[in-house]
């Protein structure tokens, strides 16, 4: 199967949840039908903030059967794969920019027996990433500045996605094409229809409603684009 026929799968940023109750905005993330659970870890030195670390993830990881998509927005993740791997996390996505020795990196996040992802911040050009791309099971496409919860999603994202949908099918490559900021119903559309097939969307779905109606309002929204895509 090649990647632009994957499913479309939205994971929810559990960064936008209430740190309060967050084992029932797990609970009703699963009703309301979401594929994954996206986890940001931000250390204060490659992005400005600080998150959570392994505990939480562990923590989040009893509670549900979901995928854990870690998004290590910290410098030099080499140091840190193993602890998240250890807590449960099944795909470990860092940061292009926060590592010397990417390729060696994705390998070693495979040995521990999780996937591999790589993210690139809307100013890292795709070509950087284009080497690994056959190392990798996750590509990431900011569609914001990496590190603060609310951002507007920037259009210049969409040109991107849209080639690295066409550079992966060219290849044949079963790597996830993900885009993770500023995901609403609006922009989810232009996204799938540029090519994305996994969504984190964080304050579309906990900042105002009900959080499984969001999700619903977000699976419509990406189930048109992807329509259009095809087209």
């Amino acid at each position: 199967m090649l990647s632009g026929e994957r499913p479309l799968r939205l994971a929810p940023s559990l960064l936008s949840a209430d740190f309060a109750a967050l084992g029932e905005a797990v609970r009703v993330v699963e009703e309301g039908g979401a594929d994954a659970l996206h986890l940001d870890v931000m250390d204060g030195h490659f992005v400005s903030m600080i998150s959570f670390g392994p505990l939480l993830v562990q923590a989040v990881r009893r509670s549900t059967k979901l995928p854990l998509d870690v998004h290590l927005m910290v410098e030099s993740p080499e140091r840190h794969v193993e602890a998240f791997a250890r807590a449960g996390g099944t795909t470990l996505v860092f940061h292009l920019e926060a590592t010397r020795e990417p390729a060696a990196l994705a390998l070693k996040i495979r040995e521990l027996g999780a996937f591999a992802g790589v993210a690139i911040r809307p100013d890292t050009p795709l070509a950087l990433a284009a080497p690994l791309l056959d190392r990798i099971d996750e590509l990431l496409v900011m569609s914001v500045h990496p590190g603060f919860s609310g951002q507007s999603f920037l259009a210049e994202a969409l040109p991107k996605i849209a080639a690295a949908r066409k550079h992966l099918d060219d290849l044949g490559l079963p790597v996830e094409l993900s885009v993770d900021g500023g995901i609403t119903p609006e922009t989810a559309v232009d996204a799938a229809a540029a090519g994305a097939r996994f969504f984190v969307c964080g304050n579309s779905v906990f900042a105002h409603g009900d959080p499984r109606e969001n999700l619903r309002t977000l699976r419509r929204s990406v189930d048109e684009g992807a329509r259009r895509a095809v087209r």
